[in-house]
């Protein structure tokens, strides 16, 4: 028998998000309960742990886990707690070669989990030495798209059947073969779903970031002429604003083959064949660029032609791609408090074997008003301190969601609850297939529950 749990401010409406959803200290803890132990979650990149026995902690809410590299190439996790009296065994990253060392009072175990040491034994009652309660406890873990992946839930289903069609898009994008070149940690003032809510949606676009109104990209009204030249000067300037301080977004090496591209392309008159052409000629013109310095890139406009050369990706519950030409942009969300949440940002591009660059260190916290922030996340980050306090005015009581421009932002509120009301994974795997997309401009979906 299958017992559903009662949701507190449920999404009873899908264009309406109860406020309460968004700090109420119980609706949380079942978040706590109920969600993050039963999803699949990106727990490092693989950079972080190259070679055999290299380990990276991972952290969510008040759970550790550790992850380790296999010598097949794999990886395998395990919760962070030694078996004697709970101490964690290890923090951050580093080798385990010679296993762990529990550093209160010197338990010992190997790299694969097992416990292969208990001090002073003898002085311990026999029943508390059972040798299968010794051994850190495993924990679900699987590899693709270059990371690590863990679940705290032995009975979830497999990775891939709770990522696609997320998972088939990367692969096509050739996902595993990127490398990061900086990694940035974010302290956001927010409840992690408002965080994820302002990537899941373009409404806010123009008003948020006034530097993507390009004039010179508008296509002129009906009646005016259009001028090929001018609207390319636009497009570069677009480019290159995306680029400032974004890296992945789009990489200072394709703006760079953009402009190269300018000096020699002849555009049509006719407005969108001048686009299509522009496009087409320059997903050419990146792809060759990268394949000629002995990178693996897919071919972009072939992807486009299938459907699947958009500009975001999603894998719920907290990991976002958006990649542009040759690179991406990575996001990974994990809440901090019923109020707080921890964003990071990888920029991810493609280099020749042998040329990766160094596994970036792990970032330190910023704020999010800090000035180093690039100005497009700086400007997404702005509002959103604003949001948080607003949803507290008591005359406040719902966020209504545009049915066309914001059905992503309801889709995920009601993944969520589908968890939280302890749906068996029979109903949860094929409404996930349904989250797992580009959530910009996605209709409100049937989730069959």
């Amino acid at each position: 028998m299958v017992y559903v749990l009662i949701v507190l401010f449920p999404m009873e409406s899908p264009d309406r998000a109860p406020k309460q959803r968004y700090y109420d200290p119980d609706f949380y803890r079942l978040e706590t309960e109920q969600l993050w132990p039963r999803v699949w979650q990106m727990a490092c990149r693989l950079e972080e742990i190259p070679n055999p026995f290299d380990f990276a902690e991972y952290e969510f809410l008040d759970q550790s886990v550790i992850v380790v590299r296999t010598e097949d190439g794999g990886a395998q996790a395990f919760q962070n707690a030694c078996r004697h009296r709970a101490v964690r065994v290890a923090q951050g990253t580093g080798r385990c070669e010679s296993g762990f060392i529990c550093p209160f009072h010197g338990w010992c175990y190997g790299p694969d989990g097992k416990n292969t040491a208990v001090t002073r034994r003898r002085t311990f009652r026999e029943g508390n030495l059972s040798p299968e309660e010794l051994d850190l406890v495993p924990v679900q873990c699987e590899t693709w798209g270059g990371c690590a992946w863990i679940n705290l839930d032995d009975a979830a289903p497999p990775l891939r059947e709770c990522i696609e069609p997320f998972a088939s898009v990367m692969d096509a994008w050739e996902f595993e073969t990127m490398r990061a070149e900086w990694w940035y940690a974010c302290r956001l003032p927010v409840n992690w779903k408002l965080a994820e809510a302002a990537f899941q949606e373009q409404y806010h676009v123009l008003e948020s970031h006034p530097q993507l109104r390009i004039p010179g990209r508008m296509i002129p009204k009906a009646g005016k002429p259009f001028e090929p030249g001018v609207w390319l000067d636009g497009e570069l300037t677009y480019l290159r604003t995306m680029s400032e301080g974004m890296a992945g977004m789009v990489h200072a090496t394709d703006v760079r083959v953009a402009e190269r591209l300018r000096e020699t392309i002849e555009l049509p008159a006719e407005p969108m064949n001048a686009m299509a052409t522009w496009q087409r000629s320059l997903n050419e013109a990146v792809v060759n660029h990268h394949r000629d310095a002995g990178a693996v890139i897919p071919d972009l406009n072939d992807l486009e032609g299938r459907g699947i050369g958009e500009s975001m990706y999603y894998a719920f519950p907290h990991f976002f791609v958006l990649p542009m030409y040759s690179s991406a942009s990575q996001y990974r969300f994990r809440p901090l408090g019923p109020e707080e949440t921890m964003m990071e940002i990888w920029s991810l591009t493609r280099f020749a074997p042998g040329e990766e660059p160094p596994t970036p260190a792990r970032p330190e916290l910023w704020e999010a008003d800090d000035p180093r922030w690039p100005p497009i996340p700086r400007q997404d980050f702005s509002n959103l301190p604003k949001q948080q306090k607003g949803l507290h005015s008591r005359g406040f009581e719902y966020m209504r969601l545009s049915a066309e421009a914001e059905g992503g932002v309801s889709n995920f509120e009601r993944m969520v609850d589908g968890f939280l009301r302890g749906l068996p994974y029979e109903k949860l795997t094929p409404a996930l297939r349904k989250i797992n997309v580009n959530p910009l401009e996605q209709p409100i979906a049937d989730l069959g529950f």
